[in-house]
C-alpha cells in the first residue's frame, strides 16, 4: 500500500505543480488503534510557486480528491497550515507525530514541530477534544452499547484533553501514551480493546465496562469545568511569516 501512496503523492505533485514537504497517516492508523477495514488517511503540507503567494487571486488553500475504497487523501497549503498554527489548531500538532511518515523534508518537519510548541494554547486544544468526545459519546445507547470506533473517539479526545490540562503540553498522537494516563486496571481495559478492534469491524457495537463509563463520565465534568478557568492566549504572527518565507525562498 505505500507504495501505491507514494506513486498517488508523485501524480499529486506533478498534476497540481506543487512541491510536498510532508505526508503522513492520520485517523485510526496513525493514531494506533485500526480495524482491518480501516482506510488510509493520508494528509499532505505543500507549497505552490512562489508567483501564487504574490498573486490578488491566489489558488485555493487545500486540495481533496476523491475517496476510495481504501484510500482517502488530502492536503493543505503551508500558508494555511501556518494560519491555523496561530490558531492553536490541533492537527497540524498530530499530523507533525504521525508515526507513519510517508514523505518528509526532515529539516522543515523539524523547525514547524519546534514552532508547534510556542503556539500551544491550553484552552483551545481542550475545548477542540472535549468536542469531539462528547459528540462521539453521544452515541452511546442507553443499554450501554456504542460503536467500537466511537467509543476510541471518546477515549483518545477526552484522554487528549486530558493531557493537555495536566500536563500543559501538546497531547501525543497515540494512544499507547495516551492510555497511560489512566489508573491501571483501565489500561488493561483499554489495551485489551485496541487488541479487539484490530479484529473488529469499525461500526462494531460493544458494551462499554462501567468502570471505564464512571471514569468517562468524571473527567468530562472535572475537565469541563477546568477548561472555563483557563486563560486565552493570543500569539504573534511574525515567526510563521519568517518560516513561510524561508521554505518559499529554500524551494
Amino acid at each position: 500500500m505505500k507504495t501505491i501512496i507514494l506513486d498517488r503523492l508523485r501524480s499529486i505533485e506533478q498534476e497540481h505543480q506543487i512541491k510536498i514537504h510532508f505526508a503522513c497517516e492520520s485517523g485510526s492508523r496513525g493514531w494506533q488503534f485500526p480495524s482491518p477495514d480501516s482506510d488510509y488517511d493520508v494528509r499532505f503540507v505543500y507549497t505552490r510557486p512562489m508567483d501564487n503567494y504574490l498573486s490578488v487571486m491566489p489558488e485555493t488553500e487545500h486540495l481533496s480528491f476523491p475517496i476510495s475504497a481504501e484510500l482517502d487523501v488530502y492536503g493543505w497549503d503551508l500558508r494555511k497550515v501556518l494560519r491555523l498554527m496561530m490558531k492553536s489548531n490541533t492537527t497540524i500538532f498530530e499530523w507533525l507525530q504521525s508515526p507513519i511518515i510517508y514523505r518528509t523534508d526532515p529539516l522543515f518537519k523539524q523547525e514547524l514541530w519546534q514552532m508547534c510548541a510556542h503556539f500551544f494554547n491550553e484552552r483551545r486544544n481542550i475545548h477542540h477534544y472535549l468536542g469531539i468526545a462528547r459528540g462521539a459519546y453521544e452515541s452511546l445507547s442507553d443499554t450501554g452499547e456504542i460503536g467500537i470506533k466511537k467509543l476510541f473517539y471518546v477515549l483518545r479526545s477526552l484522554l487528549s484533553a486530558k493531557w493537555c490540562l495536566d500536563k500543559n503540553q501538546i497531547a501525543p498522537m497515540e494512544i499507547g501514551p495516551l492510555a497511560g494516563l489512566l489508573p491501571g486496571p483501565l489500561q488493561k481495559i483499554v489495551n485489551d480493546m485496541v487488541a479487539y478492534k484490530a479484529t473488529a469491524r469499525e461500526q462494531e457495537l460493544v458494551m462499554i465496562d462501567p468502570i471505564l463509563k464512571a471514569y468517562i463520565d468524571n473527567e468530562m465534568i472535572r475537565i469541563s469545568s477546568a477548561e472555563k478557568t483557563l486563560i486565552e492566549r493570543n500569539f504573534d504572527v511574525v515567526p510563521l511569516n519568517q518560516f513561510l518565507k524561508k521554505t518559499l525562498e529554500e524551494k
